[in-house]
């Protein structure tokens, strides 16, 4: 990737995520696979209300997680 080159969609908050709540990604990730069948919204509101992440990190976070799950 160039420097002028972005990175787009839930991953471009990564970088904030690891470094507001330190975590590595594949921490939160790892707690969402615990979760089992939910919805988005529902894991969303857990990760505000058990971890306090602002909405715009765990939607970001949930929506890279469900897009890795589907076939």
């Amino acid at each position: 990737m160039t420097e002028t080159e972005k990175v787009k969609g839930p991953a471009s908050y990564f970088p904030s995520i690891e470094q507001k709540y330190g975590h590595p990604i594949a921490y939160w990730l790892g707690l969402l696979e615990t979760l089992g069948e939910r919805k988005h919204m529902e894991m969303v509101a857990w990760l505000k209300t058990e971890h306090q992440l602002g909405h715009g990190h765990a939607n970001a976070l949930v929506a890279h997680y469900l897009a890795g799950r589907k076939d």
